[in-house]
């Protein structure tokens, strides 16, 4: 398959995948008592309202001509956390419903290939939807700020360490980085796993 055609379909996937994490964050949020996303527009499944440049086509190009992989994000979504009703769990289960997005996308797709009679172009693009959400889902979940990961450890930990969590958040972009670049091989063995396990097919990216 032409390389400009699996580039394209991996930032399409990718590009729906983040907007699919980022409006779970908003619809929970909206549930919880917040409703700035709604009042914003930002719980929509248009990707022009929540594309970055950075995030949705620097990094994942470059992510995808340097690695081989693609990976990136989308524009936040915005919510006010003292809106929400339940002050200490309510921004954890905000957070928390992004990855888990990923996981019901991976899993539906996932089951689809394992039991669905799908012709081999269509099991590779359906693989590919698992891997990336995988990916995001995963990753997501890795307490570094501003990842949601921390934002669901924060809401175990007393005041004091809170506090200091959130300190890490203005270095979350740098912190992030050093994680990709020098541990993510440590997380990397989860991913022929989880997909082997939702697929029932061997993990070939």
């Amino acid at each position: 398959m032409d390389q400009s055609i699996v580039l394209i379909f991996n930032l399409a996937v990718l590009i729906m995948s983040v907007v699919v994490h980022e409006v779970s964050h908003g619809l929970m949020a909206n549930k919880l008592g917040d409703p700035t996303a709604k009042s914003l527009g930002r719980l929509s499944f248009n990707p022009l309202k929540h594309l970055d440049f950075m995030g949705s086509f620097l990094v994942p190009l470059a992510s995808y001509l340097l690695g081989g992989f693609i990976f990136g994000w989308a524009k936040q979504v915005p919510y006010n956390p003292y809106n929400l009703r339940n002050q200490k769990w309510g921004p954890a289960s905000v957070a928390a419903a992004g990855p888990a997005s990923n996981f019901t996308v991976a899993l539906i797709f996932g089951l689809a290939l394992r039991f669905a009679p799908v012709p081999a172009a269509a099991a590779l693009g359906l693989s590919l939807i698992v891997f990336i959400n995988l990916l995001l889902g995963v990753f997501n979940l890795i307490p570094i700020p501003p990842l949601d990961g921390s934002r669901i450890l924060a809401a175990f930990l007393p005041y004091r360490y809170e506090r200091q969590l959130a300190m890490l958040e203005h270095y979350g972009f740098f912190l992030v980085l050093l994680f990709i670049f020098f541990l993510f091989p440590l997380i990397a063995p989860i991913f022929p796993f989880l997909f082997r396990l939702i697929t029932g097919s061997p993990f070939f990216f």
